[in-house]
């Protein structure tokens, strides 16, 4: 499961702000931090997951990491709560640019494996899980926070990757539809 971080500024009146509530650029907005802790029980539900729903708790966890050229730290941020939950790690041994080597290392990890990641990468991200067969989008855009990416192997089809998307629907204003 690949999802973007959650809520950053937009260049308007809302701006990032740290734990403490002090602006800073390359945090998540009041939005982020409220998505961030909606996201817990979207991918842990106290009662467990309902039959057949497309989502699962991971039990792996990465996020993009913070590097002088991308010192966002909103894509930890985003899956924190939810990894103090689960008491799972965050792998954030990644940056943008080495999807190949992440997408590497989830196949790797225990699954379900949930990555929040940089809008613009994720595209790339999904093609180097799925190789040629990712039948997704070519790009995720500036203003949809609200969706999650699923890739499944179909060992029985030969480990062929389906690709398949669910809103999260959150919060109002959430869009229920697809990228």
């Amino acid at each position: 499961m690949i999802i973007r971080h959650a809520e950053k500024h937009n260049g308007g009146r809302e701006r990032g702000v740290n734990l403490e509530g002090v602006h800073t650029k390359h945090e998540l907005t009041v939005r982020g931090w409220l998505r961030a802790g909606a996201l817990v029980r979207f991918f842990a539900p106290i009662a467990g997951m309902p039959p057949g729903f497309p989502i699962s708790t991971p039990r792996s966890i990465f996020a993009a990491a913070a590097t002088p050229d991308s010192p966002s730290l909103r894509s930890q941020h985003t899956v924190q709560p939810l990894a103090a939950v689960l008491g799972v790690h965050v792998d954030k041994g990644y940056s943008e640019g080495e999807e190949d080597e992440l997408a590497a290392a989830a196949l790797a990890a225990p699954g379900p494996v949930l990555i929040s990641w940089h809008h613009s990468h994720i595209p790339l991200l999904a093609k180097a899980v799925a190789g040629a067969q990712f039948e997704g989008p070519d790009d995720w855009p500036d203003d949809r926070f609200d969706v999650v990416w699923i890739l499944d192997r179909d060992e029985a089809a030969g480990g062929r990757w389906s690709f398949s998307q669910f809103a999260q629907c959150l919060f109002a204003y959430d869009r229920d539809e697809p990228i």
